[in-house]
């Protein structure tokens, strides 16, 4: 991931360099983004593809609580009421009350917070630099120096078909974390994330094919109620006579 930025880092064919307007905010988007990678291993090696889409869907509500102080986007009460139905959705997951919460869910929560840290931070840097690979190349130098110290002790050999896995993961991911920082650059962060609740509908296929995980009644309730809470949330921002959240040109 850091050496695709480096090498997709040029505006019209002249090397921009990966400085940035923003060392403070870039590091705490980096250390969110490795802490975060880490909980969110842990919650798909121990839940359900699906329950752990249920918590992503958590993330325009702590976006839109973290956007107000951190970037000064005011969140109007339709809003508020769109995230408070998507929190409704999530806790279909527990029928049984909260006792039914195991470590797995638990990582989820912390993944999700971390990323929306990230998130954040991300369209904070955008407001005030324009180089929107820096933001993909230091998140992602960050994880490749923690995980090269943690490498020694977990160290197992990879076959050919393993290593060409890799090097598709890292490619896609390269790619979707640059359009999700462009897209964070120009939009407010809770209309952004709910788009990214159509990684449902991949999520069941791939844990259906790949793992044999078929979710249950509750998670394809919850999963309505907070697509269904996504898309109120966008369609506010898009009517007509809605608050434009305007990127300062600093």
């Amino acid at each position: 991931m850091a050496l695709l930025s480096l090498a997709a880092n040029r505006r019209e064919g002249r090397w921009r360099g990966v400085a940035t307007r923003c060392p403070r905010a870039m590091a705490v988007r980096a250390l969110a983004t490795v802490l975060g990678s880490v909980a969110f291993f842990y919650a798909f090696r121990l839940l359900p593809f699906a329950e752990v889409f249920l918590f992503i869907a958590l993330i325009p509500l702590l976006a839109a609580l973290m956007s107000g102080p951190v970037l000064g986007e005011p969140v109007r009460p339709q809003v508020w009421a769109a995230l408070g139905l998507g929190t409704a959705g999530v806790l279909c997951l527990f029928p049984g009350g909260l006792g039914s919460v195991n470590a797995g869910h638990l990582m989820a929560l912390a993944a999700v917070l971390l990323g929306t840290v990230s998130m954040v931070a991300s369209r904070f840097i955008g407001r005030r630099d324009d180089n929107l690979l820096a933001q993909v190349f230091y998140p992602n130098l960050a994880l490749m120096a923690v995980m090269a110290c943690a490498l020694p002790f977990v160290w197992v050999p990879m076959g050919l078909a393993d290593l060409g896995w890799a090097l598709g993961y890292a490619v896609l991911l390269f790619g979707a974390r640059w359009v999700l920082v462009a897209a964070l650059r120009l939009l407010p962060a809770y209309v952004v994330t709910p788009l990214m609740n159509l990684q449902f509908l991949w999520m069941v296929v791939i844990g259906a094919v790949a793992f044999g995980e078929w979710p249950g009644a509750a998670v394809w309730l919850g999963a309505a109620v907070v697509i269904g809470a996504g898309s109120w949330l966008v369609w506010d921002q898009a009517r007509p006579g809605a608050p434009v959240h305007a990127v300062p040109a600093e």
